[in-house]
């Protein structure tokens, strides 16, 4: 391709720059071949010149375009250069905060110089299992592919972890270890993967130190090989070191620490085991106080002394082998304070008082005087004498601290070999995985000989890490089978023969030091001869002469000679190490042990030539010769291995976090190899697509005629056309592989081809904008012109109209004033004729007025007069009637007045006359009162009368007054009674219509005041009403609040039972996982002590023989003390880790055996106090609470008996003729009687039975207490006589002196007292029966007569009425009976229930005394002739039982658990059929009041269930199986248990089935627990399921084709060349589900359960699909979240089809759902982060920011969320309470709640199938 095309205008390059390395610029014009410079605008606006050289015509670099930026791998990237690869870590590590970033096969890290929440074990979880290129990159997706190529290719792997002092090699490490331990399982021993990890603390603490780049900076390299056993489970460890920066332990630079080790101690001196070692603080010693900064921020060294006493412990170093190592490190810190005095220019000493050393010399157990005399004098050999020199101050100083080296190399060393010995596998190792953590390439202003050992070895990483990828290169080439050439890569061999080659720098180094008077300078003078001028990689400084140059891979490096010589010797005192050897001190004599070995066998080899001295200085090792060797072995190592590389990367010097400085980032990305990968991939074919993805991404290159149906051709001709060169590209079998800038290329086009169809697109729609304006303008114009041209018409025709208008007008108004004239004359006429015509009418009326009122007047003068006459007549007659009846009474008078005078008249009138006197007197009193009272009144009318007169008179004088005026107005009478008669009619209109009014108003009045009434009625009502509903809306404020506060406890409570009960679930499940542990262990050690002891063997007791107690632990306690019998007896041929862990386990097993025992033999005791006195109180009326329940019984029994007799009768005395009784001789009639007369006669026998059965018990209790407190009066409520009588003692200690006499005496006294009683409760009940028949005849008679009023009432009814009304009475008399049956028999059944509990206690009680009596007196009752007394019981028939034989519980469960097929019973027979048949198997064991069979068979039930979930818990269709038949059992367990609140749920049959002798409720928890174990055994089959299905499915499958468009990616995900097989749809998720579900289903699972799993399945899935989400970068995008939408609604949907819309799995789903409309929305305003705060409630704020950080746009015109609007979600977010987790728990169990469902299922009616082959249970 041209560059004239590349370098177009707009074309976007990088150029250099001093301060950024590297500037992006933009071409402003476009470049033609010949041209010497680029116009190019920069970022901030500035235009530049850019010079072209001439002589190279290098063009600047292109820049990729945006799409590619932030690619998870560099190789990616089109254009594969420096800039490019620097701005994609820049926009990753800064933009995106992601310190990961593949780079091909390497893994590069930045340092983030923060703590970052990526390394939890969700993460490690969420990685494991995975492809490399599937999820974002990661340590652990390199430690993920490690452990998976290890597995599958059975090879073993290297990680080789490389980079500069404080970039993160040490922690990069150890993440990769915690993976291997995480994913991993130990295997056999204990703790492996613990101990693995513990290493890392004491490394670090002996081995790290601050420097002034790095706080943690590893001062050695080291090489851990993890070992794996067949299976995969780490067994063991070792671990390599190189190159222990030993200088660091006498001198630190400037700011920095020495090892953290003694400061460790330093800070833990207070403790009292350190108190001998006479330490203080770190300022106090002269090794750790150099550098001036003894703290390090953030750091508690105290706190880290801790963990590294931990560590020690785990691995297994002991305490005083601990102490001895923190003893040998104070020495050294004592030694460092020794204070060496100058006495000459060759002469030093230390004085005899110095406590350093005394300290020093007493930590280390060798004499003091000694040591201070070889610090400061040394011994010279020569071949004939010794003698002894002493040496300068500056000699004895470099003494004393290479002695300090020494030791603390050895001890370093010595600890290595321990850790390694303690990781140290007993079986064989099949595999390992290494992990290298060296020190990456290094260059100081002052190099010495470390830097040149680190160079050396980074040197020979590089030239493997060269070879490797480049092998990769060329097997991916002959794979795909294209072409290809030898790629040129560097190769840094002849460096590497410089340092290590013959006549190179070490071999020189070496000879140097075995001369007598090497130096540094002669060295130095050496390299310069051999070297210089015959190898190209060594130079020389100009200006020094004891320095040289190196030019390294990454850099040139100035080397300084001096030193060397001294570093490479390694030298130490030999008298100095002679006196610790002397020590006896066991740890420091361990430490110089090799010394001793070495030197004796180089005597050995010198003994004859007598120069051992010599001989040992020529055989000991330069450093650098075992530098070199141990760098081979390693080289070897690594290269056995496959390798995986990680490159950790510093990004700054100030350890800021997030910070990159470009320097020093490209300065490390040019050392460690990467830019090297990056050539080596652009030389090839760095871009590499399958074609299905390349014709995904280009067919909008295509036309529809270029498609084929083969997708490989189509692609072929495709790139035929577009790029004409062939070399640019290469057709592989299954990828197209294409050179650097062909992507860029292809993607250019592609943006011109989408841009050109943008611009169509464009060009079209304003196309049609611009028409459909026009037209809506053209249209509103031709709308305008119709309108006002109608406007115009519309005035012209106005004007028309107007002037026809004045003319009518004119018209019509001339026309008005004629006929106005006109009419006014005709009105003038009219009136003048209507005014005479009236006066003359009005004149004739008032004449006649005149007349009528004159006549009227006569009329009524005339009746005065006449009434005047008649008047005065009849006074005229009264006056004389009275008159004359005055004469009569004058003369009447005067005749009583003679007969008042004669004698006889007047005694017949004395008689009594004084009475009638005083009567008359009286009479006289009152008349004169009433004459006085007559005359007051007649005065008064009197008065009345002439005022009335006066009135007259007045009114007389007014009426002729008036009749004057009268006659004077007479003539204008007529015009005013014409008026009045108006005004009269007027009147009474007005009277009227006021009347109406008033009537009206009255009405509207009244309904106004009812209104009013009604309405201050409602009013006051609603006043009340609303001062109550204030009061009422005051209380439930108040009820509400309280409900509120019960609804958030309740909440609150819900919430910490669920918690609870989960923690119990997980603690259960802890305690099960041990124990099946502890099992597995107890039976590998059972097969070692076997096969060690075949004659040995042991038989486990199953059960124990208090079987009928419970425990958790449901094993065998016998088993487990046999087994830690055997073990004790074989513990010498056991592994001793393991037989620890098993004593550790079996002694807290025995102590809670222990415990559990003592607590119930607690309780016995107590229950046996109890029994004690309540027997001393209450044994006899025990025994007649016995007696007198069986006489309920009988009596009940009785009662049923007649109520059957009386139902006979009714059915004899029935007049139906459906139900006719048989007639009396029938052969029913006669069965009849035979049944009544049996019954009669099995009453009879029942109650002999109670007489025989109340002597014989009253006997037994006698028997029993005999020999106790009441054997000398046994009181059963009688007051038994003292057999002490004086008369009778001789007698009856004669004839009783076995107490027979007298016990048959008083059982005889107490069978008698019995009787009586009986007599009498029969009497009683004789009465109440008498009463009862008595209420029995009445009712009859009531029922007699009601039926005679209804017959004589039906007689007058017709015949359907009759019929209607003698059915109604029937039904009820019916119903009445029924109802009073009902209650008869609820109370009978409870009756029933509470006396058969009872039954069962007592007789329980009863065969423990006869038991315990029959053992007391055997002797007594063999002898005594006792009577025998045969009870004989009337058998019950049980039904839903199956009969089974002792010991055939093994055959049982072999057959309905151990063998069965889950499948066949789930299809074939009734669900739950096995939990069925061990039910009614346990029935009969209770039936037989066996404790021992019911123990036994629930014991090997759960055993039996276990062992298969055990063998085949992965199966799903045998867990949920188990899980369906283990809650049938317990709810069997419940259903049957007799509880009145359980029984009202059952059916009759089903309450008959009822448990009867045994209390199986503890029993029902361990069902439970078993339940709940095999719930979270099936959720982790449904987990191991779903989780291969879920990432494929909801996140990679395109399930809307079109929508998702792939992106460019790198080696990592086409690292295979082979084409993918089926995809994984939705669909086959569903159908998984929908398996489950069925499954589940058929198995009878209560539908809660069934609820609870598939709400536990959707939050797998979400918490699956969610984690992977937030850790791949090519998942966020808007077209991912539109289809996890999509998918999402598809898993609402099947939840819809299977009616589980609520059972809570819909709100699992949230947090994905969430996640899904967060890639979606706009992400752009603050109203937009708002809205997102507000929508994403399930999601918490780390995992909103991370899916906003990886959000990634998939085309060109996405944008990316910029930072300032993730701060803004941040400030919105930041007070939300919540976990600060970024993953979801993918292995959280929800707890699970077994709620009680009773089974519907008939016991009697289950049927067992042949082919169980259960031929020896019998069904009764």
């Amino acid at each position: 391709m041209a560059a004239s095309e590349l370098y177009s205008k707009h074309a976007r390059v990088w150029l250099p720059d001093a301060a950024e390395v590297w500037k992006s610029a933009e071409l402003i014009k476009d470049y033609t071949p010949g041209d010497l410079t680029l116009t190019v605008q920069l970022d901030d606006g500035t235009e530049v010149e850019y010079k072209i050289d001439p002589r190279t015509n290098i063009l600047p670099p292109l820049r990729n375009p945006d799409i590619l930026v932030g690619e998870n791998d560099l190789t990616a990237l089109s254009y594969l250069h420096e800039p490019a690869v620097l701005h994609n870590l820049k926009v990753r590590f800064m933009d995106s905060r992601l310190i990961y970033t593949y780079c091909g096969i390497v893994l590069v890290a930045i340092n983030p110089y923060e703590s970052l929440p990526i390394y939890e074990a969700d993460i490690i979880s969420a990685y494991s299992g995975q492809n490399m290129g599937d999820m974002d990159p990661h340590i652990f997706a390199v430690a993920e592919e490690a452990y998976k190529q290890m597995a599958r290719d059975e090879r073993n792997q290297s990680i080789i972890v490389s980079g500069e002092s404080g970039a993160g090699k040490t922690v990069s490490a150890k993440y990769a270890m915690r993976f291997f331990a995480t994913v991993s399982c130990s295997s056999g021993e204990a703790n492996v993967e613990e101990k693995v990890l513990a290493s890392s603390p004491i490394m670090e603490a002996l081995g790290n130190a601050k420097t002034t780049r790095n706080d943690n900076s590893s001062r050695f390299g080291k090489y851990i090989e993890i070992g794996f056993d067949k299976k995969h489970c780490i067994i063991g460890a070792n671990m390599r070191t190189y190159l222990l920066e030993k200088s660091r332990v006498v001198f630190q630079a400037h700011g920095e620490r020495n090892y953290h080790i003694f400061y460790q101690l330093c800070a833990s001196s207070h403790l009292p085991e350190f108190k001998a070692f006479k330490l203080g603080c770190a300022d106090d010693f002269h090794c750790t106080n150099q550098g001036q900064n003894p703290v390090i921020d953030g750091v508690d060294d105290a706190k880290e002394m801790c963990d590294t006493r931990r560590a020690f412990s785990l691995l297994g170093i002991n305490e005083s082998d601990q102490m001895a190592i923190y003893q040998i490190l104070a020495a050294i810190l004592h030694l460092s304070n020794v204070d060496v005095k100058d006495q000459s220019a060759d002469r030093s000493s230390i004085l005899p008082g110095n406590v350093h050393l005394m300290v020093f010399c007493e930590l280390m157990g060798v004499s003091c005087e000694e040591m201070a005399h070889w610090l400061c004098h040394r011994k010279l050999k020569t071949t004939t004498e010794t003698y002894v020199k002493s040496v300068s101050k500056t000699s004895a100083v470099n003494g004393r601290d290479a002695l300090a080296k020494h030791i603390y190399a050895r001890l370093f060393s010595w600890i290595v070999d321990s850790i390694n010995s303690s990781l140290k596998s007993t079986t064989k190792q099949h595999s390992f995985i290494g992990v290298l953590d060296i020190y990456g390439f290094e260059t100081f202003d002052v190099n010495s000989f470390e830097q040149f050992c680190i160079n050396y070895a980074n040197e020979k990483l590089q030239q493997q890490f060269n070879q490797h990828v480049f092998k990769l290169e060329q097997e991916e080439y002959m794979k795909e089978e294209i072409p290809w050439t030898l790629i040129d890569f560097y190769d840094n061999q002849p460096c590497i023969n410089l340092i290590e080659a013959k006549l190179g720098v070490l071999d020189l180094l070496d000879e140097e030091c075995k001369m007598p008077k090497g130096s540094d300078d002669s060295w130095a003078q050496k390299l310069y001869n051999t070297l210089l001028k015959q190898n190209a990689h060594f130079d020389k400084p100009r200006l020094s002469n004891r320095a040289f140059i190196i030019h390294h891979f990454a850099d040139k490096v100035e080397y300084q000679c001096e030193g060397f010589l001294e570093k490479n010797k390694d030298t130490v005192n030999e008298e100095q190490i002679n006196v610790l050897k002397n020590s006896k001190f066991d740890l420091l004599l361990k430490l110089f042990a090799d010394d001793e070995k070495a030197q004796s066998s180089a005597n050995k080899r010198t003994s004859v030539i007598g120069r051992a001295g010599q001989a040992q200085r020529d055989n000991k090792k330069t450093v650098g010769l075992q530098f070199r060797q141990s760098l081979h072995l390693l080289m070897d190592t690594l290269n056995a291995t496959t390798p995986h590389y990680v490159r950790c990367i510093k990004p700054n010097d100030d350890k800021t976090s997030f910070t990159l400085d470009p320097v020093r980032t490209v300065q490390q990305l040019r050392a460690c190899g990467i830019l090297e990968t990056i050539r080596i991939s652009a030389a090839g074919f760095p871009s590499r697509w399958t074609y299905q993805e390349f014709f995904s991404r280009y067919r909008v290159l295509m036309k529809q005629k270029d498609v084929l149906p083969d997708r490989k051709q189509t692609c072929k001709n495709l790139l035929e056309k577009l790029i004409k060169d062939r070399d640019k590209y290469q057709f592989g079998k299954n990828k197209i592989f294409f050179r650097a800038g062909q992507v860029a290329y292809l993607e250019k086009l592609r943006s011109d081809k989408l841009r050109m169809a943008c611009v169509r697109i464009q060009k079209t729609i304003r196309c049609w904008l611009a028409r459909k304006k026009f037209l809506r303008m053209r249209e509103s114009a031709i709308t305008v012109q119709r309108y006002v041209r109608g406007h115009q018409a519309r005035c012209y025709v106005k004007f028309l109209r107007r002037t026809r208008a004045a003319v009518v007008i004119q018209r019509n108004v001339r026309m008005w004033a004629a006929r106005r004239r006109y009419q006014q004359q005709r009105s003038a006429a009219i009136s003048i004729q209507c005014f005479l015509r009236a006066y003359m009418a009005k004149k004739q009326y008032y004449k006649l007025m005149f007349e009528q009122k004159a006549v009227v007047i006569q009329k009524w003068m005339r009746g005065w007069l006449a009434r005047q006459h008649y008047r005065r007549t009849l006074a005229a007659i009264t006056l004389l009637q009275s008159c004359v009846r005055r004469m009569r009474a004058k003369k009447e008078l005067k005749k009583l007045k003679v007969e008042a005078r004669s004698v006889e008249h007047f005694k017949k009138l004395n008689v009594g006359m004084e009475n009638k006197i005083m009567q008359l007197q009286h009479k006289i009193n009152e008349q004169h009162k009433e004459n006085r009272e007559l005359s007051e009144r007649l005065n008064i009318v009197e008065k009345n009368h002439s005022v009335e007169r006066e009135k007259q008179s007045r009114e007389i004088k007014n009426l002729l007054r008036s009749e004057q005026e009268a006659r004077a107005k007479a003539e204008t009478l007529p015009s005013l009674l014409e008026q009045l008669s108006f005004l009269q009619h007027e009147l009474e209109n007005t009277r009227r219509e006021k009347e109406d009014l008033e009537e009206q108003t009255k009405v509207y009045k009244e309904q106004t005041q009812q209104v009013v009434e009604e309405l201050n009625m409602k009013n006051g009502l609603l006043n009340s009403e609303k001062d109550e509903m204030s009061k009422i809306i005051l209380e439930q404020a108040q009820q509400l609040t309280d409900v509120k506060t019960n609804i958030e406890n309740i909440k609150q409570m819900d919430k910490d039972l669920t918690e609870e009960r989960s923690r119990y679930q997980n603690l259960l499940s802890e305690h099960l996982h041990l124990e099946e542990r502890h099992r597995d262990l107890k039976e590998e050690m059972n097969l070692s002590i076997s096969s060690s002891k075949s004659g040995h063997k042991r038989t486990d007791s199953n059960y124990s023989s208090n079987s009928s107690e419970f425990s958790l632990s449901l094993g065998s306690s016998e088993g487990e003390d046999s087994s830690i019998q055997t073990e004790d007896e074989t513990q010498s041929t056991v592994d001793l880790p393991v037989l620890l862990k098993l004593q550790r386990r079996v002694k807290d097993l025995e102590q809670d055996k222990q415990t559990l025992w003592q607590q119930l033999d607690r309780k016995e005791e107590a229950q046996q106090e109890n029994a004690k006195v309540e027997e001393q109180t209450t044994a006899c009326r025990a025994e007649l609470d016995l007696e007198k329940l069986k006489r309920q019984e009988l009596e009940s029994e009785n009662k049923k008996l007649k109520q059957d007799l009386t139902e006979l009768r009714k059915s004899l005395t029935n007049e139906d003729s459906e139900l006719m009784p048989p007639a009396p001789g029938s052969l029913p009639y006669s069965i009849l009687l035979d049944q009544l007369s049996s019954s009669n006669d099995e009453l009879e026998m029942r109650k002999e039975e109670v007489l025989l059965l109340r002597s014989h018990m009253v006997r037994q209790e006698a028997l029993k207490h005999k020999d106790s407190a009441l054997g000398e009066g046994v009181k059963l409520d009688l007051e038994i006589p003292s057999f002490q009588d004086v008369d009778r003692s001789t007698d009856i200690h004669t004839l009783n002196e076995d107490g027979e006499l007298w016990l048959a005496y008083e059982g005889l006294k107490e069978t008698n007292r019995l009787l009586e009683f009986q007599m009498q409760e029969q009497e009683r009940v004789h009465n109440e029966k008498y009463r009862e028949l008595l209420e029995e005849v009445n009712k009859l008679k009531n029922e007699k007569e009601q039926q005679q009023k209804l017959l004589a009432q039906s007689l007058f009814l017709s015949e359907d009425a009759r019929i209607e009304a003698s059915l109604k009475h029937e039904i009820t008399r019916l119903t009445n009976e029924n109802l009073e049956l009902l209650e008869q028999q609820e109370k009978q059944d409870k009756t029933m229930r509470k006396l058969k509990k009872q039954l069962k206690l007592y007789i329980q009680k009863v065969e423990d005394f006869e038991a315990s009596a029959q053992q007391k007196n055997n002797a007594s009752l063999m002898n005594a002739p006792v009577r025998a007394v045969n009870i004989t019981r009337k058998e019950k028939e049980y039904q839903g039982m199956l009969e089974y034989k002792e010991g055939d519980e093994s055959r049982l469960l072999k057959n309905v658990v151990i063998d069965l097929k889950p499948r066949g019973v789930a299809v074939s027979f009734i669900p739950g059929l096995p939990a069925y048949i061990i039910f009614m198997c346990l029935r009969y064991a209770d039936s037989v009041n066996n404790d021992q069979r019911v123990s036994a068979l629930l014991n090997s039930t759960i055993s039996s269930i276990k062992g298969v979930i055990k063998r085949r818990g992965n199966d799903f269709e045998v867990v949920s199986f188990w899980l369906a038949n283990t809650c049938r059992l317990m709810h069997c367990l419940k259903q049957y248990s007799g509880d009145e609140v359980i029984m009202t749920r059952n059916t009759a049959k089903q309450n008959e089935h009822c448990l009867a002798n045994f209390e199986l409720s503890e029993y029902q928890q361990v069902f439970g627990d078993l339940a709940i174990q095999i719930y979270r055994q099936l959720i982790k089959c449904v987990e191991s399921v779903l989780q291969p299905l879920t990432v494929a499915s909801m996140l990679e499958h395109e399930a809307i084709q079109g929508v998702l468009g792939s992106k460019p990616t790198g080696l990592r995900k086409r690292s295979t060349s082979f084409p993918e097989e089926g995809a994984v749809t939705v669909e086959v998720l569903l159908q998984r589900l929908g398996h489950f579900h069925t499954t589940m289903s058929q198995h009878g699972m209560d539908p809660d359960l069934i609820n609870q799993v598939v709400k536990q399945q959707f939050y797998i899935i979400c918490a699956i699909t969610l984690n992977h989400l937030l850790l791949r970068k090519d998942m966020c995008s808007w077209s991912k979240g539109l289809q996890i939408r999509y998918n999402v609604w598809q898993l609402e949907e099947w939840l819809t089809e299977r009616e589980l819309a609520d059972c809570g799995a819909k709100e699992t789903l949230e947090p994905l759902i969430q996640a899904a409309q967060l890639l979606q929305i706009k992400k752009k305003t603050e109203a937009d982060a708002q809205a997102i705060c507000n929508m994403c409630t399930a999601l918490t704020t780390a995992q909103i920011v991370k899916v906003l950080t990886l959000y990634t746009p998939v085309i060109e015109f996405e944008e990316r969320v910029s930072t300032s609007f993730i701060t803004t979600i941040k400030n919105l977010l930041k007070d939300r309470v919540e976990s600060s987790t970024l993953m979801m728990d993918a292995k959280k169990i929800f707890s699970v709640t077994l709620a009680f469902t009773p089974s519907s299922v008939a016991l009697e009616t289950i049927q067992i199938p042949a082919s169980l082959n259960l031929g020896f249970l019998t069904r009764i």
